[in-house]
């Protein structure tokens, strides 16, 4: 991954601290899981994939993200505040650390807060492929749905093949929510520079304003979580012709199965 002009997470976390210092908000204070079940959290687990339905958003600068979206919200029934115009976040790394689980744990985060949300949640790719122009569907209503949606995620921007139609759609879509700062959690594979070449200056200019950018780094968690199973099976499988302590000496029928008999 390039990236020469992103900002380090450390500035933005700072930043956003200050942020939340001045409105009263203590940025380092954890978000805890309510003892009671949340409906709204329990409804929004039935949609999130199987593999972050437990996700928890841990990193400081989307943690202070969604104190600050959560604070912003407007007062509705009940007093539970509903989101409101704010910031986005560019959340950008390598493969497997761990983006898609800080996307999906600031929705969680923020139900938790008690924030009213509707939210949608699609990869890049699934974008491209659910509007392509099709006999029967309307894909312009369904592209101005995302569009006003409180709260999108976009998963995996740049990773899907580009043409001059992909780069409009993606155009509509993040321009129509630039303006209506409508807050959007973007995660990419690229840094900003080969992400302009993806999605061309226009899309790229807007994500540079509209988002506080968080950049993850270090190894592949998947490949780390594989290599792990594998050194347990590894140590908890003994090696060919091993005894497991403990084992009952061999009988006629084993002994005889062991020779093909």
């Amino acid at each position: 991954m390039r990236d020469h002009d992103a900002q380090p997470v450390g500035g933005i976390a700072r930043r956003l601290a200050h942020i939340l210092t001045a409105r009263g908000i203590d940025p380092a204070a954890k978000l805890t899981e309510s003892a009671e079940p949340i409906p709204a959290l329990q409804a929004a687990e039935a949609r999130i994939p199987a593999r972050y339905q437990a996700a928890v958003a841990d990193h400081p600068a989307v943690v202070a993200w969604v104190r600050e979206v959560a604070q912003a919200g407007r007062p509705g029934p009940k007093g539970a505040p509903g989101i409101a115009q704010g910031r986005s976040l560019l959340i950008v790394g390598t493969t497997g650390t761990g983006k898609t689980h800080q996307a999906y744990g600031a929705v969680r985060s923020l139900l938790l807060a008690g924030v009213r949300l509707r939210w949608k949640a699609i990869t890049a790719a699934d974008l491209y492929a659910d509007l392509r122009p099709r006999p029967g569907h309307d894909g312009e209503r369904e592209l101005m749905d995302l569009a006003r949606c409180p709260l999108l995620i976009i998963d995996d921007l740049g990773a899907a093949k580009s043409s001059e139609w992909t780069e409009e759609i993606t155009m509509r879509l993040i321009n129509r929510r630039y303006n209506e700062m409508l807050p959007t959690l973007v995660t990419t594979n690229l840094g900003m520079a080969d992400l302009r070449q993806h999605v061309g200056d226009r899309v790229a200019s807007r994500l540079t304003e509209m988002t506080d950018k968080v950049i993850l780094d270090g190894p592949d968690r998947r490949r780390a979580l594989a290599a792990a199973r594998r050194s347990n099976v590894a140590v908890a499988t003994p090696p060919a012709g091993t005894e497991l302590a403990g084992s009952a000496p061999p009988t006629a029928v084993s002994a005889a199965r062991r020779h093909g008999r």
